[in-house]
């Protein structure tokens, strides 16, 4: 760990959240020291780009690679140099410093640096980890809760030389660039292990544990050759298959029983026994929505992340599904965890046979679905090869934790770095940031 040293000497800033802070530095209420921007544009009037919220990147301040939408309806106008902050659900920390003219929703902030402030410091002291929390903590409103100008504005900013400031802003800009690269690896290495698991697990379900086994045509394109005493049979004839439904919100006594109701935002891992909402016997009861036994297999059938991935998982216990879910129960020729390990592992060659065209959203077509022929081993084949996925899956998983466990403590020292240069627990004006290297240097390096 690099050390850093503190300054000189520190004076009461009086604020219980900063603490002591240089004994130089100025304090000084937000809205002083900057303008709120308040131009509103009717999107559909102005030529210049839009910015969503979704597309700034959490706690780091990026523009998140990829398409930028159109929006509909008023939005904010901002320049280059202007500071973005998201009121809306602001412990995502979406803070922006803009590098073009644009539009940005109006759940944003535009905020314009006064000629004390540089716009890459405020940009950094406004994502610092302690602003973050302050601001969250006035926030009003339970399900989408917003903060407000009126107390943003009214928090104290610290205010070094405009120089030092710079110095604050390019060290950070250094330290998260390297900070950031290292995580990016180890996304990467994510990324492979998931490739390798779901390798590893395609393999199982339709090749077997025996490399030797002969094998024959499976008759499908996408599947090829399957163990030759396998047989291929239609989904629909080795499965039942459940819908879902969501009971009336206006009725508070269909909701918060003890009746999980599984919901796409559930679907993230592979085994659920807990969700965030759950309905009683009576929204059940009064609904579309019906029980599905235990050892089901969950399917998400409607939702935008349809357009790369099939969420598939097994529920432990018994559970209810919104109108956006099938759950699919296995006859006596199948094991429910063979099934579900087969779209888990096969989605890059089911997702396109299944996606329904011309729907505005991504949505899977039970017909499509339920027609599919797959590979079917023999009831005691299919309960060993579950044994290997259940080695294989936790083997990789263990390694997978390590890697996020990794890239939490990146994310947390990134954090910690930028909260204690912007309130001066750290003195990094010594700090040597080398040169930008040429690319014809790197080259030849």
């Amino acid at each position: 760990m690099v050390y850093y040293p503190a300054y000189p000497s520190y004076k009461q800033s009086n604020v219980d959240w900063l603490g002591e802070i240089p004994s130089y530095w100025r304090i000084k209420r937000l809205k002083f020291s900057t303008n709120l921007i308040n131009n509103k544009v009717s999107a559909d009037d102005s030529p210049l780009p839009y910015l969503g919220l979704e597309h700034i990147e959490s706690w780091t301040g990026r523009k998140i690679d990829g398409e930028i939408n159109n929006s509909e309806g008023l939005t904010s106008s901002f320049l280059i140099g202007d500071v973005l902050f998201g009121k809306l659900r602001p412990y995502l920390a979406k803070v922006h410093l803009a590098q073009q003219n644009g539009l940005i929703s109006s759940e944003a902030l535009v905020i314009r640096s006064k000629a004390e402030v540089c716009g890459e410091f405020l940009k950094y002291y406004m994502l610092s980890r302690d602003f973050i929390n302050v601001v969250d903590s006035s926030t009003y409103g339970s399900k989408m809760p917003r903060a407000s100008w009126d107390f943003i504005g009214n928090l104290p900013v610290l205010l070094p030389e405009i120089k030092e400031q710079q110095t604050i802003a390019r060290f950070l800009d250094f330290k998260t660039a390297q900070i950031d690269a290292l995580i990016a690896k180890k996304k990467t290495l994510l990324d492979k292990l998931a490739e390798k698991r779901m390798a590893l697990i395609s393999h199982a379900v339709t090749k077997g544990l025996d490399p030797q086994v002969k094998r024959k045509d499976s008759g499908v394109a996408w599947l090829g050759e399957i163990p030759s005493h396998w047989e291929a049979k239609r989904l629909k004839f080795v499965v039942s298959t459940y819908g879902g439904g969501t009971p009336n919100t206006g009725k508070p006594e269909y909701w918060n029983g003890e009746i999980p109701w599984v919901s796409p935002k559930d679907m993230k891992r592979d085994f659920i026994d807990a969700t965030e909402d759950y309905l009683t016997e009576l929204g059940v009861a009064e609904s579309a929505t019906k029980i599905v036994p235990v050892d089901s297999v969950l399917i998400v059938v409607r939702s935008g992340i349809l357009r790369h991935t099939i969420p598939v998982a097994r529920n432990t216990v018994e559970v209810s599904l919104n109108q956006d879910m099938k759950a699919l129960v296995a006859s006596d020729c199948l094991l429910p965890g063979y099934i579900h390990w087969l779209i888990n592992g096969l989605q890059g060659g089911l997702l396109p046979l299944w996606s329904k065209q011309g729907c505005t959203v991504e949505s899977i077509e039970m017909g499509y679905m339920t027609n599919t022929i797959i590979p079917l081993p023999p009831i005691d084949e299919q309960g060993a090869i579950l044994e290997k996925i259940s080695r294989i899956t936790a083997k990789i998983d263990a390694q997978v934790a390590k890697v996020i466990d990794v890239i939490s403590a990146l994310a947390e020292y990134r954090n910690s770095l930028i909260t204690h240069a912007v309130t001066g627990k750290i003195d990094v004006r010594g700090f040597p940031i080398p040169p930008p290297t040429k690319p014809e240097e790197s080259a030849h390096a």
